[in-house]
Order: C-alpha cells, then structure tokens, then sequence
C-alpha cells in the first residue's frame, strides 16, 4: 500500500465537504489539528520535570495549658447541681412570668 495520492485526497475532501458542509470544515480541521498537537505533545518522552506550585501556609496553633486546679465531686453532688440549674432555667407551669 502507498501513500495518499492526490485524487484520493480530493475524494476524501469532496465526502467531508457533503458530510459537514463548508462552513463547519475550518472548525473542523482546526479541531483536528489541535488534537494531532495535544497527542504529539503527550506522547514525547522529554527528562524536563513537570512543575507544579503548591501553597504551603503555617499556621500556628495556641497551647492550650490544662486547668490547674482539677474539681471532682460525687454522683449525689452532681445531681443536686443539676436538679438546681434545672429548677432556675424552666420556671414552674403555675408561674405567672
């Protein structure tokens, strides 16, 4: 098999030419022309490293200290604080507030 030869490239331009009509065909050819260029520069096997930027940002974190003094109570204790804080936040049904 040889090359394209002259009457076959005036063919296959003659079937574009019915198939997409005048006016889609420089789009068309420069679509292709785009492609033929976008694979050729991905099938190059060149040793340049692909740069790519990355932000970096520090930020600093506050220390937090842990409270000095630790409270420990019991389970009775701890329910009557509750009971307590309970009994200020909802007011009784009866009340007139």
């Amino acid at each position: 098999m040889g090359s394209i030869g002259a009457p076959e490239l005036l063919i296959i331009l003659a079937v574009l030419l019915l198939l997409f009509g005048g006016a889609k065909l420089p789009k068309l050819a420069r679509s292709l022309g785009e492609a033929k260029n976008e694979f050729e520069r991905g099938t190059k096997h060149e040793d340049k490293p692909v740069e790519t930027r990355v932000e970096t940002r520090i930020v600093e974190v506050p220390k937090v200290d842990p409270p000095a003094d630790s409270v420990t109570m019991s389970k009775a204790e701890l329910e009557k604080l509750i009971d307590e804080r309970a009994r200020r936040a909802v007011p009784p049904p009866d009340d007139p507030r």
